[in-house]
């Protein structure tokens, strides 16, 4: 199998990551804070060094402002929520994944306002356009980093300084980026990032994180057993207590810190370097073939990750489905959860087949894959 869906999960994992999750559950699996055993002491470790992790990864000084979630939609879910309120009006952009747009489209059933930048047929958003969208009223802006359809980078500095100016709250999600992308918090005037630990943090499914800066105070998703403050009925105060209830995925966590550890072990800026030079190939390659259409800018100043084309008038679906089942080529087919990135760049019908390169691809599985368009490009 030549795997060219590490936009929706990254695989393999580092052999690290494997060993760290079956370590936990073979020897210390308990709950983390529960209680004052060996096992539970060593599972509080575990958390506390992921979190150590994300700092350095992330540059910034303080583990509890990383809160462990889910995945990026419940880090998406608890930040949009738990910083708005009825009355409030929020600016996001056309390209957003369903886990932007869904917890918006529910916020409107409690007054709650969404403007829609569009971005133009590549997928690019103007950040002078997100200005003109501010009203007296906004609370939050909340865009992608890099699209999960087109690749197309945002730019979260020009938009997060116009968020400073305004004294409006910015969340990014980093889906496609965290990981991938060197990020340094310390820097990027963001308020809040949601990443999954599934995809470039290269951790188990299951594992989200949701940073949140020191002066943000959201409302929790949740109550309930935090293994703090445990005479008291109502939710700790304080972070990351007030936002993680709930026995957490203590082996997926565990897996996590081994991912970014690797990452950071091999350097980021490297793993980054043979990433741009497999879709730098491909999309040459690519460009080259009759009948193939690529979406999304090819300069590679200015996307990262996914790779969305299409074979004439072919299904997207289709075509991922023969890519399989003729190739053993695992990509994804059809809308991405981004319904309205596909109408922005008008696919919502067709789709697209995305293709996704990792750090454990090599160039040989790309020729390969470019060899499997060539041919599927002759289809009538």
């Amino acid at each position: 199998m030549i795997y060219m869906d590490n936009a929706a999960t990254s695989w393999p994992k580092p052999e690290s990551v494997y060993r760290a999750v079956l370590n936990c559950m073979k020897r210390y699996g308990a709950n983390p804070g529960r209680s004052g055993h060996k096992m539970a002491i060593e599972a509080g470790k575990i958390l506390l060094h992921t979190r150590e992790m994300l700092c350095q990864l992330f540059s910034i000084d303080n583990p509890f402002q990383m809160i462990f979630t889910l995945n990026a939609t419940e880090s998406l879910n608890l930040a949009i929520k738990g910083c708005t309120k009825p009355g409030d009006h929020i600016i996001t952009t056309t390209m957003e994944h369903n886990s932007v747009v869904r917890p918006l489209k529910e916020l409107e059933k409690y007054d709650i306002k969404t403007t829609y930048v569009k971005a133009d047929s590549q997928g690019r958003i103007d950040p002078d356009d997100i200005k003109k969208a501010i009203r007296t009223n906004t609370r939050l802006i909340v865009t992608t980093h890099a699209s999960n359809v087109t690749g197309t980078l945002v730019p979260v500095d020009e938009i997060g300084k116009i968020a400073r100016e305004y004294g409006i709250l910015y969340l990014i999600d980093a889906a496609q980026t965290a990981g991938i992308i060197p990020i340094d918090l310390s820097k990027l005037p963001v308020d809040m990032m949601a990443m999954p630990g599934h995809k470039g943090l290269l951790g188990p499914q299951g594992t989200g994180v949701l940073y949140i800066a020191p002066h943000v105070k959201l409302k929790p998703l949740k109550e309930g057993g935090t293994g703090s403050q445990s005479e008291n009925l109502y939710q700790p105060e304080f972070a990351p207590d007030r936002y993680e209830s709930g026995t957490q995925n203590t082996p997926g966590i565990a897996g996590l810190g081994a991912g970014i550890s690797y990452i950071l072990q091999k350097s980021q800026k490297k793993l980054l370097s043979h990433i741009i030079r497999l879709e730098k190939f491909f999309l040459e390659a690519v460009s080259h073939i009759p009948g193939i259409k690529i979406y999304g800018p090819t300069n590679m100043d200015e996307r990262i990750g996914a790779i969305s084309i299409n074979i004439k008038d072919f299904d997207s679906a289709y075509i991922a489905n023969l890519l399989d089942e003729r190739y053993d080529i695992a990509t994804r087919g059809a809308i991405h959860c981004a319904p309205l990135a596909h109408q922005t760049i008008g696919t919502l019908k067709q789709g697209t087949v995305r293709f996704s390169p990792g750090i454990f691809n090599t160039m040989d599985e790309v020729v390969e894959c470019i060899r499997a368009l060539e041919q599927l490009s002759r289809l009538k």
